[in-house]
């Protein structure tokens, strides 16, 4: 019996390819990436998010550093202003809130904690995530809450090592606060996910990146079948009280090598982890591998490209998705 239940799973993890009938789309932007790291007009990028590819599902992030400039002193001017246009076209938002949110370096400390306690800095740190809650919880648009952003991924970011149970303390302030779903996410491909979905979340959110850098090796094509994330998700279930998994990062821009940013890359090195063609195949993965609410990463960078007319028609490509 055993012998044919493992048959029966390896079967299912090489032969599975299954694509939901109906699809979320959606797209994670960062004022703070559009800004400093591409040289961009933030909102002129993000009104022609909103406006021209016309998406209707958007994450969002409550940098710390960006709310809480200075000790106790809330700057919600920014995020309101992008809070408040995507309310104005109906689009569902996830809000994301946390010490380690999306992008380099992962966690974005405000730079008067440098010289306090871990204490200190975890009081402060739950009253910023109090205060982001209780100011945009009654907004409708909200679809769920994030709190952190890979928090089990320890080999990548400029991060003090996790506290499991202060991460849990994390989620349970946060469900005192609201009562929508409070998302965790986690790798895909590095991830166990079975600690991340046991934290207390209510949705898993995963990443899927189909090509990598390592300086070692090299661009790293990952030839995990579409099935490999459908086994994963299967196994949460089983092992834990999360019941959707969703992906909360899709791959869909170039990887950039250390010490190098997207804006400085050629055109020829960045077609080598993302050419339009795997632009297209990952999006096509994504769907095989059964999710049926998917967020692409690289919405700036598409803008970029588009402004610039360096790369394939990402930008177009990607309109598709909210025709």
């Amino acid at each position: 019996m055993i012998l044919l239940i493992a048959i029966a799973i390896i079967a299912l993890v090489y032969f599975w390819n299954f694509s939901p009938k109906e699809m979320a789309w959606g797209v994670t932007f960062s004022k703070k990436y559009a800004q400093y790291e591409l040289g961009l007009d933030w909102k002129k990028t993000y009104l022609a998010i909103l406006d021209d590819l016309k998406v209707d599902h958007i994450r969002l992030l409550a940098y710390w550093d960006e709310i809480e400039p200075d000790a106790g002193k809330y700057n919600f001017t920014d995020l309101d202003w992008q809070i408040n246009e995507a309310s104005k076209r109906d689009v569902k938002i996830i809000l994301a809130a946390g010490r380690r949110l999306p992008r380099w370096p992962e966690c974005h400390d405000p730079i008067w904690i440098k010289d306090q306690s871990p204490n200190i800095i975890a009081d402060n740190q739950l009253k910023y995530i109090t205060e982001t809650i209780k100011r945009y919880d009654s907004n409708k648009g909200i679809i769920y809450w994030q709190i952190e952003n890979e928090p089990y991924l320890k080999y990548f970011g400029i991060c003090p090592p996790l506290d499991k149970e202060f991460f849990k303390k994390e989620i349970a302030l946060a469900k005192s606060l609201t009562v929508k779903p409070i998302l965790v996410t986690d790798s895909g491909e590095l991830g166990l996910w079975i600690p991340a979905s046991r934290s207390g979340g209510d949705i898993l959110g995963t990443t899927l990146y189909r090509v990598v850098y390592n300086k070692t090796f090299g661009y790293v094509k990952y030839f995990l079948p579409p099935s490999f994330y459908f086994a994963k998700s299967l196994m949460v279930k089983i092992f834990s009280p999360v019941e959707r998994i969703i992906v909360a990062e899709l791959q869909a821009e170039a990887w950039h090598k250390e010490n190098e940013n997207l804006k400085q890359m050629t055109l020829d090195e960045g077609f080598q982890s993302m050419s339009l063609k795997q632009f297209k195949n990952n999006i096509d993965f994504s769907k095989k591998a059964g999710f049926d609410e998917v967020y692409l990463w690289g919405v700036e960078w598409w803008y970029l490209a588009k402004e610039n007319k360096a790369y394939g028609s990402y930008w177009n490509e990607a309109k598709k998705l909210w025709q």
